[in-house]
C-alpha cells in the first residue's frame, strides 16, 4: 500500500482513541485540535485528549481558534487524506477540498439519523434501540456526505453516555482502521444519505441540562442517562443545586403526588413523582461537595424530613 500523508483532527477522548489507531497504521503528520482550555473549579489550562496524544507520539499539533480563517497551516502539512472526529469546528472549502484523498469523518451515530453535535447523547436521550457509526466524506453540509461504511450496536438499558461512548469509540477505530485501505486505493463504497431520513443531534444546551420531572418516567431516566456523567441533569431542592447521574424506574403509585415530589425513601434511593409514575435516584451530587451515591447521601440527613419536598 502507498506511503500517505495523515492529518488527524480531532479533540475529545472519543477522537483520541480513534487517532491512536490510526497512528499504529499510517503516517500522521499533523494532529488539528481545539485550543487549550481552562476547566474546573480552579480554571486550570488543560490539553485536549487528542493533543496529548499527539504530543506522547512527537507528532505537530496546530489548535487554531478558528479553523476558517486559520487554515493555511494544515494545508502547508500537504496532506493527501485528512481523517476527523469528534473536532468541534466546521471546516472550510479550502480544506474539505484540498486533500487528493479527500476528508473523511468518522461520526458516532447511524447516517443520516442524528447529523450533529451530540449523537450520543441523544440516541440516549430519545431512547433509541441501537445507535453506532458512520465513516463519511465530508462536504459543506452538516454531515450529509456521502456514507462509506456503517456499524451497529445495540443501547442497553443499563448504559449512560459514558458506557455507550466507550463501546462507540473502539468500533469507531476498528471500522475506520478497517475501510482507510480501500479509501486510499479508491475502491470505498459512496453511499448517497437519504434526506427524507435525517433527523439531528444538536449540542446540548445548559438549558437541557435541567431535568424537567412533568416527562414520562421512562424520558426522565433517559435524560438521566443520556447526560451521565457529563455534563450530569440538575434539579434544585430547597434552592439548593443537585446533579443526578444515576436512576431507575420505581413502580410506587404517584397518581396523587405533586410531579416532582419525593413520595418514597429506599435503602438506595430516593423514589420522585413524573408524570406517569416514579423514577427511584441512585446517584448524586449535592452542590459543594462530592459525587455519592443516594445510600451514603440519606446517612447524613433525616430521610423522613424529605418526604413531601418537591424538586424544581
Amino acid at each position: 500500500m502507498e506511503d500517505i500523508r495523515v492529518v488527524f483532527m480531532g479533540t475529545t477522548d472519543f477522537s483520541a482513541y480513534v487517532l491512536e489507531g490510526v497512528i499504529d497504521n499510517y503516517q500522521v503528520v499533523g494532529v488539528v485540535s481545539q485550543p487549550d482550555r481552562k476547566v474546573g473549579r480552579k480554571k486550570e489550562l488543560t490539553f485536549p485528549p487528542v493533543k496529548e496524544v499527539a504530543l506522547n507520539n512527537n507528532i505537530l499539533v496546530l489548535q487554531p481558534g478558528r479553523i476558517r480563517e486559520e487554515y493555511e497551516q494544515v494545508l502547508a502539512l500537504k496532506p493527501d487524506l485528512i481523517v476527523t472526529c469528534a473536532y468541534g469546528q466546521i471546516l472550510p472549502k479550502e480544506i474539505l477540498e484540498y486533500p487528493r484523498l479527500g476528508c473523511i469523518n468518522v461520526h458516532a451515530s447511524l447516517l443520516p439519523k442524528l447529523r450533529g453535535g451530540a449523537p450520543i447523547h441523544r440516541a440516549l436521550i430519545e431512547g433509541h434501540a441501537k445507535t453506532g457509526i458512520t465513516i463519511m466524506y465530508m462536504d459543506q453540509g452538516m454531515d450529509d456526505g456521502d456514507i462509506i461504511s456503517k456499524r451497529e450496536v445495540e443501547i442497553l438499558d443499563s448504559d449512560n453516555l459514558e458506557s455507550l461512548q466507550d463501546k462507540l469509540k473502539v468500533i469507531g477505530r476498528d471500522l475506520l482502521i478497517e475501510v482507510l485501505p480501500s479509501i486510499i486505493e479508491g475502491t470505498n463504497n459512496r453511499i448517497v444519505q437519504d434526506e427524507a431520513e435525517v433527523t439531528y443531534a444538536y449540542t446540548i444546551t445548559r438549558e437541557e441540562e435541567h431535568l424537567d420531572f412533568n416527562k414520562t418516567t421512562l424520558e426522565v431516566f433517559n435524560k438521566i442517562r443520556g447526560l451521565s456523567p457529563e455534563p450530569g441533569v440538575y434539579v434544585l431542592l430547597d434552592d439548593v443545586s443537585f446533579k443526578i447521574y444515576q436512576s431507575r424506574i420505581g413502580s410506587f403509585d404517584t397518581s396523587n403526588k405533586e410531579i416532582g415530589e419525593i413520595c418514597q425513601i429506599y435503602k438506595d434511593g430516593i423514589g420522585v413523582s413524573t408524570k406517569d409514575g416514579e423514577i427511584i435516584i441512585t446517584e448524586i451530587k449535592p452542590f459543594g461537595k462530592k459525587k455519592m451515591s443516594v445510600s451514603s447521601y440519606l446517612n447524613g440527613v433525616d430521610s423522613n424530613s424529605l418526604l413531601g419536598k418537591v424538586f424544581k
